[in-house]
């Protein structure tokens, strides 16, 4: 009996553990990800014959080349979910789980839409007619805005990322390409079987509008720069710049390989609007230090992530 009783204890322990890895309010986001992805999706691009990029274009085209009992609610499930589970191991328990919780809203929401709620969008969009290039960048910015929640929040909207992370390296390319060369020959095989080349094309400018918007998302307007400072005076700049921006202020010994003098290399993270300050404050204190400032896509606190 106590054997029983400290097995089910362990069980019970294990069980918390796995749970606290999931967040409510993630899956809370996740959830009106879905929606809105389903939403942009069925109101402006399928009604009108145009593709979303990766699975869930594949999953459209398929959906009009099949017969009607297969749908795109059908497809979305059948194809993504099998290669997030497939990335279980390289993507981690959470991240595969929320995938699937969001693919499956964005399934339903898709369903709901066509087949169950009292709006047609089965020939042109209830919002824009049939207006391509209106139904090309609200359905595009739409489903990005899905799409860039469920990144934000853990999660995917599309397995195709999933195999890209996994097979990338692999044949040598980035996972940008991977992603680029699938979307490339799906709005190919599109054209092919439409005979025409306008929906395609069309289709294009949605991906760029979702892919403009997902960076949005998920980088945020307001993008960090980081800034590295090469100069002899580094106790002038870490000062001003310091005061000017309370902000941390990292540096770094160096030396120049030409002349073989010593320089300090001083490196800060600021917003795009602190930009004009910083190099005037660099120029004021020395005017022959080198600046190369790059994007950041994030910055993380390190008391943040122990929270």
């Amino acid at each position: 009996m106590k054997k029983l009783n400290l097995r089910i204890s362990v069980i019970k322990t294990g069980i918390l553990k796995f749970l606290k890895k999931f967040k409510l309010s993630n899956f809370v986001f996740l959830f009106f990800a879905g929606v809105i992805n389903g939403f942009g999706v069925t109101f402006f691009l399928s009604p009108v014959s145009l593709y979303d990029s990766g699975i869930s274009g594949t999953s459209m085209l398929l959906a009009q080349i099949t017969p009607e009992y297969l749908t795109l609610s059908f497809f979305l499930l059948i194809l993504n979910i099998p290669l997030f589970i497939y990335g279980l191991k390289k993507q981690g328990i959470v991240f595969t789980v929320s995938s699937i919780f969001v693919v499956t809203i964005y399934s339903i929401t898709a369903w709901l839409i066509s087949d169950v709620f009292p709006v047609d969008v089965s020939v042109t969009s209830p919002l824009a007619g049939e207006d391509l290039l209106l139904c090309a960048l609200f359905g595009g910015v739409i489903s990005g805005l899905g799409s860039g929640l469920a990144i934000r929040f853990g999660g995917a909207m599309d397995g195709i990322e999933v195999m890209a992370v996994i097979f990338s390296k692999r044949i040598g390319i980035s996972v940008g390409t991977f992603v680029m060369i699938y979307n490339v020959l799906l709005y190919v095989t599109c054209g092919i079987l439409s005979v025409s080349w306008i929906l395609p094309l069309y289709s294009i400018i949605a991906y760029s509008a979702g892919l403009k918007t997902v960076d949005f998302i998920v980088e945020g307007l307001d993008r960090a720069k980081s800034a590295m400072i090469i100069t002899v005076k580094p106790e002038q700049i870490c000062s001003a710049v310091s005061a000017e921006f309370k902000c941390g202020v990292t540096t770094m010994q160096a030396k120049g390989y030409y002349a073989g003098s010593n320089r300090t290399v001083v490196y800060v993270v600021i917003n795009r609007f602190q930009l004009g300050k910083l190099k005037a404050l660099v120029h004021e204190n020395d005017p022959s230090a080198y600046v190369t400032v790059s994007d950041v896509a994030d910055v993380i606190s390190a008391n943040k992530t122990k929270n």
